[in-house]
């Protein structure tokens, strides 16, 4: 095999940050390579670097036998190179062909749609990504969005296409037909560089996998040659537990029950339809279900975010249907979100203002309205090192932290207030095995000091890692509660897809 891409001593260089030190990388023509590494350890940087995002302070970029000096992502397309990047470049109101062709249109300014809609239907069929070109894309699945991303590298003639965390919206069925496709598309000639956080899914898709950790690459593996322990391992530079090792399951009083709650959106359409569970001290309740199914209405209903349209919520016996998240907070409930960046930091604060968002008028840091600095500053300290912010300068604004260090900043704040409930939305999203086993690590240190944690994921792995018991969610409705030991992948799966089963296993809720 030839190389598509070379990548040599790549240094990059942020205010008191290495983002990439001195990395090395090749990737062979017609390969699935997978790069690895914590949050923080460079590989969005040497990426954005590939892509002509950033310019690299030193080394070399070698593409298809030619160096390469890229001004731009334009640049790096016209050269053959793709970027499907997590969070979708796409407009909603646009058709499938106006986003795949847009800013490169057949016929120049005079838009020719039904050339477009051709030209579509040709590379979908080729490349075996059957779509409907004419279709609006806010009517798309997840799935069905990222296909219209790869369909617009292959447009502008990828060779190399990077695939940022493709995963990590998808369900698992959505997953394995990304991977059908990714494994057509290598056969056809085409290179892969898949970014994930989830070793099971480079052990089954990639033919080499590079780890990277701190800014560095530390090596290159056969994915044949190697196991999830050896990968985490590497990643983490440290022994990694990865079986998740749970105490006896002794449930205490009940801390939070929800009776027949109804939640509407803002088109008066039900979301959450007669919702009832209990969720009791010392116990992790997982909820689990493909995304869109409620989920969020619901927990924002809980937290005082979102009004319901019926139905009552108990927190130890106390109605709080209509407190305000403030009072719940003060109830001693606190609350991960699910988008840390829209909903759990405010990105321009510092990480040290972000730790205090919930106590900001605490006598403790606020005297006669004026913020003491000096408090803040201590607590930050103590958090940022309690709960391994990377960096730890805790005057960074949290915009500067990787995905990961962003999630930690609103664990330390949140579990630091030692909840009676934790109420945690896709904790470990987008996140890298050592973080991942950290926040596990502290959901089950509060499980085991008799808190209650309300726990939803779109990780059944973690669902049924951590879960002592899983309600399962489908269309707005709780199908039902399984017991955490007991429940098995293709059970909860019928339940998330609608589907019921023989309940002679089931407890009463």
């Amino acid at each position: 095999m030839s190389a598509i891409l070379e990548v040599k001593n790549i240094t990059k260089v942020f205010p008191k940050v290495v983002a990439n030190d001195n990395v090395n990388l090749t990737v062979e023509k017609g390969e699935i390579h997978a790069i690895l590494g914590e949050n923080g350890a460079g590989k969005s940087t040497l990426m954005n670097i590939i892509y002509g995002l950033y310019k690299p302070d030193s080394g070399q970029l070698i593409f298809d036998g030619e160096e390469l000096n890229l001004s731009g992502p334009h640049e790096a397309i016209e050269k053959g190179i793709g970027m499907v990047h997590q969070h979708f470049m796409l407009i909603p109101v646009l058709t499938v062909a106006e986003n795949i062709v847009l800013g490169a249109e057949p016929k120049g300014i005079t838009y020719d749609r039904e050339k477009a809609n051709e030209l579509i239907r040709e590379i979908s069929k080729k490349y075996h990504l059957e779509i409907d070109p004419e279709a609006k894309v806010k009517d798309l699945s997840v799935g069905l969005q990222q296909r219209v991303e790869i369909l617009k590298a292959f447009y502008r003639k990828a060779k190399l296409l990077i695939l940022d965390e493709p995963t990590a919206m998808l369900t698992p069925q959505e997953t394995e037909k990304l991977f059908e496709i990714m494994r057509g598309l290598v056969k056809q000639g085409m290179s892969i560089i898949f970014i994930s956080h989830k070793l099971e899914e480079v052990l089954e898709i990639s033919d080499r996998v590079t780890v990277m950790r701190r800014g560095k690459t530390v090596g290159t593996l056969n994915t044949k040659e190697t196991n999830e322990q050896e990968l985490a391992n590497l990643m983490v530079g440290r022994e990694v537990v990865l079986r998740i090792e749970k105490s006896e399951y002794k449930p205490g009083d009940v801390v939070l029950s929800v009776k027949n709650l109804n939640v509407v959106d803002q088109q008066n359409v039900p979301k959450v339809k007669d919702v009832s569970f209990d969720i009791h001290e010392g116990e992790i309740f997982g909820l689990a279900g493909i995304d869109g199914n409620g989920q969020l209405e619901l927990v924002e209903a809980i937290m005082g975010l979102r009004p319901k349209k019926s139905g009552n919520i108990l927190f130890y016996r106390k109605d709080v249907t209509n407190f305000t998240t403030r009072q719940l907070y003060r109830e001693g409930i606190s609350y991960i979100p699910q988008d840390r960046q829209a909903d759990g930091l405010v990105l321009d604060f510092t990480i040290a203002e972000n730790l205090i968002l919930r106590e900001y008028k605490d006598p403790t840091y606020s005297r006669y309205g004026v913020i003491q600095y000096k408090k803040v500053y201590e607590n930050a300290e103590r958090k940022v090192k309690e709960f391994d912010v990377r960096p730890p300068e805790y005057m960074l604004k949290a915009r500067g932290l990787s995905g990961g260090n962003q999630q930690k900043v609103i664990l330390a704040r949140e579990v630091g207030y030692n909840p009676k409930l934790l109420i945690a939305v896709q904790p470990t999203r987008g996140m890298d095995v050592g973080a991942i086993e950290y926040i596990h690590k502290r959901l089950l240190e509060l499980r085991d000091k008799g808190a209650a944690v309300f726990l939803i994921s779109l990780e059944l792995e973690e669902i049924m890692a951590l879960s002592d018991r899983i309600g399962v969610i489908y269309n707005g409705q709780l199908m039902d509660i399984l017991d955490g030991k007991t429940a098995t992948r293709e059970q909860i799966g019928m339940l998330m897809a609608g589907s019921r089963f023989d309940k002679t296993t089931l407890e009463a809720r």
